[in-house]
């Protein structure tokens, strides 16, 4: 049994998330969290919204009410929609609580004082016709280097170097399209040229593993090739104080800074709620821990360069020396797991010009498992992946509902119809056994697939044995074994189908879980085998509101200790089986059209 961290990357908390987002971060983590408890690992699985930073506030002046009345609004919608997607989060919080403040304070005082953050007077951009700071990726212009327009503040997406504001051609604001201005102002700076080494040395280690994803690794390295000191402060008034400098209330922390610390925070948070404060150094401090981060692709920079270089200041492990503060010496990640893009109708998803797919409108439409299945089967594990309604169609109607429900069903069926119950097999036949056998291989093969992070091919194995088990039917025709002398025949046919569709339906939880519990139930049992997560209204650990009124929020948690074990596992014979109803909906081509229509073509 190893101890294994599911980091989810932080959705931010400007507006609702779309599919493309639940995509990179959401259901690849949730598939890769269930799977690994039921192969008796510990696991820990944490993230939470980030609330900080100048699009918040760009959004809360939009929507004329304050930025942490934004947050609030938007980080319930998230939780909701969240939960309703069936992410198993052991918790799910936020970055504005008392207890992520303290644990950033403590992370940055540590790697300050270790010399890793230097002060530097930098020309920092301003909006000229509210004063407020413009962040990096709020300013775009012509990357210096390729000449790619459209390049950020931050990065150029087109040949992936890191840049600034100042190094923009023609740069101007996303927010009005007008020239910001540049003015003088100090910073801290987080000094990686300093970490280079350490962190050249790690990804190095990482590439050896053979583990990560190449175009992960390799774009990590990249960056090492032109690494620079990266701020860590900003000109804003949302955020968390800079320590040290708290008679300068117009600066705060860089909102990358304290969101990638929110992985640690979470974990602490979780602990303290747990009744246990220091549980969560079972997954932080043990150098045998394993820890996994789950994101798309354009934040792979932050969680392979810049939280490792941080976790590397914190730790003393830089040119620079240094030692460990009270949080003592800190994990960096096992791996990065970065999924590319996902597209609608061959276009980027843009909320501003509405080619945009939100989670609420497309759960409250369908069911959470088709998303989910078109997701694994069809979403952009390595490489860019489209989504479109013909196809989400086509896959929910052939693969979900005439392939796996249709097996369901038509055993369930079968077995209430003839017997009302799972019967008792006789003698099992060559036919019976290879299916059996291949259906108990499964388990090892999905199983690998899924802890190397190839959810694709673990879900299409997984639907190849569906199809077995569906041309087991069509060969042993047990619908025609309709004499008396035929009976015992029957049964052992039914038995096996009974067993084969246990199995394939504990295989399939992690991706559906919850078809799963629903075929469970099927089957005659609890409907308890993918536990779902719940939504808890939580009172702040460590601060109130202005008023001095308890400061509440939503979390998700739930309780993941009873999962069945990965493997086959036996029916019980008795076990009474009623006419079934579908497990999935089946979906009107008609759809197809109405969505296009609905959302613009």
């Amino acid at each position: 049994m190893s101890r294994i961290l599911s980091a989810v990357a932080w959705p931010y908390a400007n507006g609702p998330r779309h599919i493309g987002h639940v995509a990179g971060f959401g259901v690849p983590s949730d598939v890769f969290s269930r799977y690994m408890r039921m192969a008796g690992h510990d696991v820990l699985m944490v993230s939470g919204t980030d609330e900080h930073g100048t699009p918040i506030l760009v959004a809360a002046d939009q929507a004329g009410i304050t930025a942490r009345a934004l947050a609030d609004k938007n980080n319930r919608l998230i939780v909701e929609d969240l939960v309703a997607l069936g992410l198993s989060y052991d918790l799910f919080t936020r970055t504005t609580t008392g207890n992520h403040y303290q644990v950033v304070a403590a992370m940055f005082e540590t790697v300050r004082d270790n010399g890793y953050m230097l002060v530097k007077t930098t020309r920092g951009a301003i909006s000229p016709a509210t004063g407020r700071t413009l962040p990096d990726r709020y300013i775009e212009g012509t990357c210096p280097l390729c000449g790619a327009e459209g390049a950020r503040g931050d990065q150029c997406d087109a040949c992936g170097n890191q840049l600034d504001p100042t190094d923009l051609i023609n740069p101007k604001s996303k927010i009005d399209g007008e020239t910001p201005k540049f003015i003088e102002t100090d910073h801290y700076f987080l000094d990686l040229p300093a970490l280079a080494g350490a962190l050249s040395a790690w990804l190095d280690d990482r590439e050896k593993s053979g583990t990560w994803r190449p175009n992960v690794i390799k774009f990590s390295q990249n960056f090492l090739q032109d690494i620079r000191p990266r701020a860590m402060s900003r000109d804003i008034d949302w955020g968390i104080p800079v320590p040290g400098w708290e008679d300068q209330p117009g600066k705060r922390l860089y909102v990358w800074f304290d969101a990638v610390v929110g992985y640690l925070s979470a974990s602490i948070e979780w602990a303290r709620r747990t009744g246990d404060p220091e549980a969560w150094r079972k997954w932080w401090n043990d150098p045998e821990a394993l820890s996994y981060y789950f994101m798309g692709k354009d934040n792979i920079v932050f969680h392979s360069q810049i939280w490792p270089a941080e976790l590397l200041g914190y730790n003393g492990e830089g040119d620079k020396g240094g030692e460990p503060g009270d949080l003592g010496k800190l994990n960096l990640p096992t791996e990065v797991v970065s999924s590319e893009f996902l597209t609608m109708e061959g276009k980027k998803f843009a909320s501003s010009r509405g080619i945009v797919i939100y989670v609420r409108d497309m759960l409250a439409r369908y069911q959470a498992d088709a998303l989910r299945y078109f997701i694994c089967a069809a979403g952009p594990e390595n490489s860019d992946a489209d989504f479109t309604w013909a196809e989400f169609v086509r896959r929910t109607n052939s693969e979900l509902v005439a392939g796996w429900g249709n097996l369901v069903n038509r055993t369930a069926a079968m077995i209430a119809k003839n017997f009302g119950e799972i019967p008792q097999p006789g003698a099992l036949e060559e036919i019976d056994q290879k299916l059996l056998d291949q259906v108990k291989a499964g388990f090892a093969e999905v199983g690998g697939l899924i802890e190397k992070h190839r959810q694709k091919a673990a879900l299409g194995a997984a639907m190849r044995l569906v199809g077995e088990a569906n041309r087991y039917v069509t060969e042993t025709e047990p619908f025609k074994l309709k004499d008396e002398s035929q009976r015992e025949r029957l049964a052992t046919i039914l038995h096996t189908l009974a067993s084969v569709v246990n199995d394939l339906n504990l295989m399939l939880s992690p991706f559906l879980p919850f078809a799963a519990n629903a075929i469970d139930q099927v089957l005659g049992g609890e409907g308890n085998v993918a536990p779902m997560p719940r939504i808890e209204e939580v009172i702040d650990l460590d601060i109130k509101r202005e008023d001095g009124s308890d400061l509440d929020y939503p979390i998700i948690t739930g309780d993941y200790t009873q999962v069945p074990t990965w493997g086959p596992r036996e029916v019980k014979v008795g076990t009474p089986i009623s006419k079934p109803k579908p497990v999935f909906v089946k979906l009107d081509d008609a759809i197809i059209a109405e969505e296009l229509e609905r959302y613009g073509k």
